[in-house]
């Protein structure tokens, strides 16, 4: 491309991170901005604390839907033109959030970014994959964590700040000079990755699987709000689980799924995969439930909010640098066995806040869940890779990363349903109720959490080891990837 500046591969792999931390950031920066912003969101759009749970799992639901495709547009189109486009849909999507005027256009707009941000991350995770060796990967994939917790570290204070000092409709606009500046750099410096021969994409299938995945986030979401009948709503799940059966039973007969679901006969993908998705169904409402606890049941502002969720930021991003010693240390059994119990027990620690806690406590226990979630999120995203041929990465990324968000999405949902259930109707606009039905959601979660342990003990003690050792870039390993861009030459010139 005119105008680029080229790089060595050096110097490319020192920038790429901070390329793909961008879409991280920007992310990040996004969810945890809206979370404090919750109650002040309800009240000027005249809905429910409760109900805004469309609004945060609504986003993740779309990256869901979107994700399987991304894989395929990224070997297509290469990963540089799809992964400037899905910043440029992103910050479009941000835009139309600050001037949403009623909850439905709110969400409508958070499914488009949605969409944009179903191609940043798995796209931009793609690229490092095929760039680093696999021994590199932890390091390289800790790295890029570090900036895109940052996000985590400033949206809540933002998020507090803005809500408490200009307007709310503000905080959506923080992401539109991010990615102005991100479209420029990674327009001009990220890899374009892409497959000689790309297979045909899977239409039917994003169809099906596309239309039951969301059928089934829409009854998680009004399931227990009366919104409609009882018979509409087991109507409702009979269809999406009629869909989602289509899709597997397509899948099977079809050539080229749009989810390969042959990955899952790699042990350590499949233990990865399906333990990342019920780990992160206990984990994954936190962000929505801790606003919650700390404003309408502790009655806290969203400033002194948004301070009380930073240290968990704080902490996940102080110990990146400790994650691969302690992986090539302890090993992925180890680590994922014993941390996902004491996140478990954490989670259960949370439903012991009351206005009586100290606030030291409470910084401490999101210093320890901050910590014990970021070494649970590099363990099981890393692990993904550990035995997937180099010709596959583009398919375990998109499969990866769609049963992430999958997880994401219902975790707030399950999170959202579980409070619903303890809390009565009548009683929901009462602060002692709400902070009895968010500490019983907390035991409910936590002990999920706890139970996905089964899934992790089926790893061996060996799993994963060539993480940590010394072997050729997955690019090498691939002679079919075709590479252009700044640094990179095509395989086989």
């Amino acid at each position: 491309m005119p105008g680029e500046t080229a790089l060595s591969g050096a110097s490319l792999k020192r920038m790429l991170p901070w390329l793909v931390a961008v879409a991280f950031f920007m992310e990040s920066l996004d969810t945890t901005i809206l979370n404090t912003a919750v109650p002040a969101i309800s009240k000027a759009l005249a809905v429910t604390p409760l109900s805004m749970k469309s609004v945060l799992a609504s986003y993740t639901l779309s990256l869901a839907v979107f994700i399987p495709i991304s894989g395929w547009m990224a070997d297509r189109f290469g990963t540089r033109r799809v992964f400037a486009a899905a910043i440029g849909i992103f910050t479009l999507g941000s835009v139309l959030c600050g001037v949403s005027g009623n909850i439905h256009l709110l969400v409508a707009s958070r499914v488009l970014q949605g969409f944009g941000g179903a191609m940043m991350v798995p796209v931009g995770r793609l690229t490092l994959v095929r760039t680093f060796a696999r021994s590199e990967l932890i390091r390289a994939m800790s790295f890029v964590a570090i900036p895109s917790l940052i996000g985590p570290m400033l949206g809540p204070t933002i998020g507090g700040l803005i809500v408490g000092y200009l307007h709310w409709r503000a905080i959506f606009f923080v992401n539109l000079p991010i990615g102005i500046v991100g479209l420029f750099l990674v327009y001009r410096h990220l890899p374009d990755y892409r497959e000689k021969n790309t297979r045909p994409l899977d239409v039917l299938g994003l169809i099906l699987f596309g239309s039951g995945i969301a059928l089934l986030s829409y009854v998680l979401e009004i399931f227990g709000e009366h919104t409609l009948a009882t018979d509409e709503v087991v109507g409702l799940l009979v269809i999406s689980l009629a869909l989602l059966f289509g899709y597997g039973l397509h899948a099977a007969k079809t050539a080229f799924p749009l989810l390969d679901m042959t990955l899952f006969k790699i042990r350590t993908f499949a233990s990865a995969v399906s333990g990342s998705f019920f780990t992160r169904l206990g984990i994954g409402g936190v962000p929505f439930l801790l606003p919650l606890l700390y404003q309408v049941g502790l009655g806290f502002t969203p400033v002194q909010s948004g301070l009380l969720i930073m240290p968990q930021a704080i902490a996940a991003m102080s110990t990146k640098a400790f994650l691969p010693k302690i992986l090539s240390r302890i090993g992925y059994r180890g680590v994922l066995v014993s941390n996902t119990v004491a996140l478990g027990l954490v989670l259960m620690l949370f439903a012991l806040i009351s206005p009586a806690t100290p606030i030291l406590l409470i910084v401490l226990l999101a210093l320890c869940f901050g910590a014990l979630t970021s070494l649970q999120y590099t363990s099981m995203n890393t692990l993904v890779y550990a035995d997937v041929p180099a010709t596959r990465t583009s398919s375990a990324s998109s499969l990866a990363s769609t049963t992430q968000q999958l997880s994401l999405s219902f975790g707030v949902a399950a999170a959202g349903l579980t409070t619903v259930f303890f809390i009565p109707v009548r009683l929901r606009d009462n602060p002692a109720q709400m902070l009895s039905g968010l500490h019983l959601a907390f035991l409910v979660l936590g002990a999920f959490t706890i139970l996905s342990t089964v899934i992790f003990s089926r790893l061996r003690s060996g799993d994963g080891a060539d993480e940590t050792k010394p072997k050729t870039s997955i690019l090498a390993e691939s002679p079919a990837l075709v590479a252009t861009g700044p640094g990179v030459h095509p395989a086989g010139r």
